[in-house]
């Protein structure tokens, strides 16, 4: 668990629009402690990719400035400056066991070997969004191309994730259908019924045995969580969404599907660049497929599934297939970091200055479920304080050179970790410091990474 020392709204804005009539549109003001004292914003998005990658073709073999990008990594050339490769990294309680992985690639949490069901602990997207999110109209946004959410509360409950363009268009942009009064007397029926259904709850409690009670401590924690987003949505009702030309809407608004998979991915890349760009949300997060059954690129004549090709068996052809997914994955994230480069902010940074992206899976290859040497790509960020331009690894210094002509050889490194010390957790604190979570540890984390830091 981690240290924080957060600052807490010292002032709740509900009650000051009730104060001074809710009917008034209201600026937002210095004062609501909701809304913190205008600052730079610092954003955060993190990309999840299911059942690792082909790590035979991914490994970048050499260390430091000097790398070369192999040809599935190689639309990142353009951004090389931007971008920091990181082998060596894993996750200690998740060695070993092929499930839930992409659960807690942003927790480190302790899994179940059978995949059943568990407590997780809270996501660092999630400690950065109480930080970040205080004065956005969303802490954060839960996003899934295909899959579910990769964020968790502090209850370890996770977070829904939205799945449908249109939906997450409305929900950024949309013109409300009803009036401001009726959206607030829908908003105030649902907090009474939350208010009901939790208040009987808690009166059933004692009658309960200890594993209905624990049933019943998490649906209350789900009360809860809708009951803070409604809130958050009644507070924001009197401040105007952010108005976008015509071409912007239209081209936001699409209907595309999965039957068009380029242009479905990029649809949602160009919603996440126009809630950062708004500052609608400063903490992202998006599942790009799913580990059970998504994955498919019909564009490029892959119909398999990840989770499909990533048990190849050695199959050269499987191999090859899988190779292609992983370059086309790639790709599309190069295409996101097109979009955050190109927009300039008002004092001549770009978005991606502002940004930290971390792109990677929780797994490193499929086949018998290696999940150490997780396949991880760092960018953006270089106003939170990060370097770039450098292939970080923390394997090389212990075995001195790879052999991914060796495929045993090569996924032994992927199974075990070469040095204990190389935490992803370490990264997420990293990551956490950049963006102001008071937090001198994450999980199981050693230390920050320095080799990222300027």
């Amino acid at each position: 668990m981690s240290n924080l020392n957060l600052n807490r709204w010292k002032m709740n804005r509900r009650h000051f629009l009730h104060g001074v009539g809710a009917s008034i549109g209201l600026p937002l003001l210095d004062c609501m402690a909701a809304l913190p004292a205008p600052s730079k914003p610092k954003r955060s998005v993190f990309l999840y990719i299911p059942n690792g990658v082909n790590t035979l073709t991914w490994q970048i073999e050499k260390a430091g400035r000097d790398f070369q990008f192999t040809k599935t990594l190689e639309s990142l050339e353009k951004h090389r400056a931007d971008v920091t490769p990181i082998s060596g990294l894993h996750h200690p309680m998740v060695l070993g066991k092929q499930h839930n992985c992409d659960r807690v690639w942003l927790t480190g949490a302790n899994v179940p070997g059978d995949g059943g069901a568990f407590r997780n602990s809270v996501s660092a997207d999630q400690l950065m969004a109480e930080v970040q999110g205080a004065s956005t109209r969303y802490r954060s946004l839960e996003m899934a191309i295909e899959g579910h959410s990769l964020a968790w509360s502090r209850d370890g409950i996770q977070l829904p994730a939205e799945r449908n363009s249109q939906t997450i268009f409305n929900m950024l942009f949309g013109v409300e259908k009803d009036s401001k009064e009726t959206i607030r007397r829908r908003l105030s029926r649902r907090g009474s019924i939350l208010d009901l259904v939790a208040g009987e709850a808690k009166r059933v409690t004692k009658k309960l045995g200890s594993e209905d009670r624990t049933k019943l401590d998490d649906y209350l924690t789900a009360v809860r969580q809708v009951e803070e987003r409604t809130q958050r949505a009644d507070e924001w009702l009197n401040v105007p969404k952010p108005k976008l030309d015509s071409a912007e809407i239209a081209r936001l608004s699409s209907k595309l599907d999965m039957t068009a998979v380029t242009a479905y991915h990029r649809l949602f890349f160009d919603l996440m660049v126009m809630a950062l760009r708004t500052d609608s949300t400063r903490v992202i997060t998006c599942m790009i497929c799913s580990e059970a059954n998504g994955g498919a690129i019909p564009d490029i004549g892959i119909s398999q599934t990840r989770h499909g090709l990533s048990h190849h068996n050695g199959d050269p052809e499987q191999l090859r297939r899988l190779t292609q997914t992983d370059t086309f994955l790639v790709e599309q994230f190069s295409y996101f970091l097109d979009q955050l480069k190109a927009h300039k902010e008002a004092d001549g940074q770009s978005l991606l200055d502002t940004t930290q992206v971390l792109w990677g899976s929780g797994m490193a290859y499929g086949h018998s479920h290696g999940n150490a040497n997780l396949p991880t790509l760092l960018a953006g960020g270089k106003a939170l304080g990060y370097k770039h331009g450098t292939h970080v690894d923390f394997n090389l210094p212990k075995i001195g050179q790879y052999n991914v002509a060796d495929a045993m050889s090569h996924y032994k490194v992927c199974s075990r970790p070469v040095d204990g010390d190389a935490r992803l957790s370490n990264l997420l604190l990293t990551m956490l410091q950049r963006v102001e979570v008071k937090a001198e540890q994450f999980q199981d984390s050693v230390r920050p990474v320095s080799e990222v830091v300027a």
